[in-house]
C-alpha cells in the first residue's frame, strides 16, 4: 500500500479541491442531514491566521488519490498542553489503514508540539433514531481515546414550530426580566458591548458542563474578539446576535447567536447561550434565544432548520430548546486521549 501523509499547502488549489471533496463525500455518509462543509470556511481557515490559536492539517494520500485529512487546532494561549483532533477519512477508502495512519501522525506531532492530549468529537445514533455508523467509537476507543462527555444534538424545523408556544415562551420570559432589554445585531458586536461580549464568552468553558474534559477557560478581550471577527469574516460565516442588557448598569449580561455557513441559506447552528452567574433567575437564557431566532428569521428568509447540541446533564438548557421546539436528532461523545 503507498501511502504518503504530507502537511496541507494552502496554495495548492488541486489538493485543496480533492480534499474538500473529501470533507464533502465524508459529512454525506456521517451525518447526512448536516449541509456540506462550506468551502469558504475552509479557505478561511487555511488562509486567516489565528494568534490564540494554530491550525494545521496533514493530507494522507492512498497510491496518489487524496484519501484522508488529519485536523490539528492548538491553543496558544490558553490550553498549551491541548489540542483539538480530528480525522477524516474518504468513505472509498475506509478499513484500509488510512485511519490509523493518521492517528499515527497526531500523536507524533503532538508529541513533538509538547502537548498532553488531545480532544475529538464522535456521531452516534439515539435510541430510536435516525441511523448512524458506529465506526466512530470503535476507532476511538480502539485508539485509546476515553470518553470524557455525552452531549445530544437537537434539530429545530422551523416548518414545524408551534408559533402560539413560542410566542407564549417569550411573553412569560419577558414578563419576568423587567430591567432588561434586548439588542440584536448582525456581523460583530458593537463597540459598546465588545467588552461584555467577550467577557461572556469567555465563560463558555467555566458555565457549561465540560465531564472530564480537562480545559481552561479563555480570556477574551475586544483585541482577541476583533480578531475572531474578521477570521469570521473571512469564513463569510452569516452570525445572528442577540444579547440582554441590564437597564441599570447598561452592561449586556446575557448573549447568544445563530451561525450560519454562506452556501447553506436554509439551515444555522445555534451558538451557546451565556448568562451571566449575577444575573441569573430572569429568564434571561430564553429571552435571548427566542428573540434572536425572532430576528434572525427576518433576515435569513431561506432558513428552515437550525441544530443546537447540548451536555447530557444540562436539564435548564435542553428545557428551554424544547420548549422551543428542538427534537433529539442523534448524539455526539466527546473523547480525550493522553498523548
Amino acid at each position: 500500500m503507498g501511502l504518503d501523509i504530507t502537511p496541507l499547502d494552502p496554495a495548492d488549489e488541486p489538493t485543496f479541491e480533492a480534499v474538500q471533496a473529501l470533507r464533502v463525500a465524508a459529512e454525506a455518509v456521517d451525518v447526512p442531514d448536516f449541509p456540506p462543509p462550506c468551502p469558504y470556511v475552509f479557505r478561511g481557515e487555511l488562509t486567516h491566521p489565528l494568534s490564540y490559536k494554530r491550525r494545521e492539517w496533514q493530507v494522507a494520500r492512498l497510491d496518489g488519490e487524496v484519501a484522508g485529512l488529519l485536523y490539528l487546532e492548538l491553543p496558544l494561549r490558553e490550553n498549551q498542553d491541548n489540542s483539538d483532533a480530528e480525522v477524516t477519512v474518504h468513505p472509498a477508502y475506509r478499513r484500509r489503514g488510512v485511519g490509523r495512519a493518521l492517528h499515527a501522525r497526531a500523536v507524533e506531532r503532538l508529541r513533538e508540539l509538547g502537548r498532553k492530549r488531545y480532544a475529538s468529537v464522535t456521531t452516534e445514533a439515539l435510541p430510536g433514531g435516525s441511523p448512524r455508523g458506529d465506526a466512530g467509537r470503535h476507532f476511538a476507543t480502539a485508539m485509546g481515546a476515553k470518553s470524557a462527555l455525552d452531549e445530544v444534538r437537537r434539530r429545530l424545523d422551523l416548518a414545524t414550530v408551534d408559533e402560539p408556544e413560542l410566542a407564549a415562551l417569550y411573553a412569560g420570559a419577558e414578563a419576568k426580566a423587567t430591567g432588561y432589554r434586548l439588542v440584536s445585531w448582525v456581523g460583530p458586536a458593537p463597540d459598546e458591548y465588545a467588552a461584555d461580549v467577550g467577557y461572556l464568552d469567555g465563560r463558555l468553558v467555566s458555565d457549561a458542563p465540560m465531564g472530564d474534559l480537562q480545559w481552561e477557560a479563555p480570556q477574551v478581550d475586544v483585541a482577541r474578539l476583533r480578531e475572531a471577527d474578521a477570521w469570521v469574516a473571512a469564513c463569510r460565516y452569516h452570525i445572528y446576535s442577540t444579547g440582554a442588557v441590564h437597564e441599570a448598569t447598561g452592561r449586556m449580561v446575557a448573549l447568544t447567536a445563530l451561525v450560519r455557513q454562506h452556501t447553506a441559506p436554509w439551515h444555522a447552528f445555534q451558538g451557546i447561550t451565556l448568562v451571566d452567574p449575577e444575573h441569573r433567575g430572569h429568564r434571561l437564557g430564553a429571552l435571548v434565544k427566542v428573540g434572536n431566532l425572532r430576528f434572525t428569521r427576518g433576515h435569513e428568509p431561506a432558513l428552515r432548520m437550525i441544530d443546537t447540541w447540548n451536555a447530557a446533564v444540562n436539564q435548564h438548557m435542553i428545557s428551554i430548546n424544547e420548549a422551543m421546539g428542538f427534537r433529539p436528532a442523534d448524539a455526539c461523545v466527546n473523547w480525550q486521549q493522553e498523548v
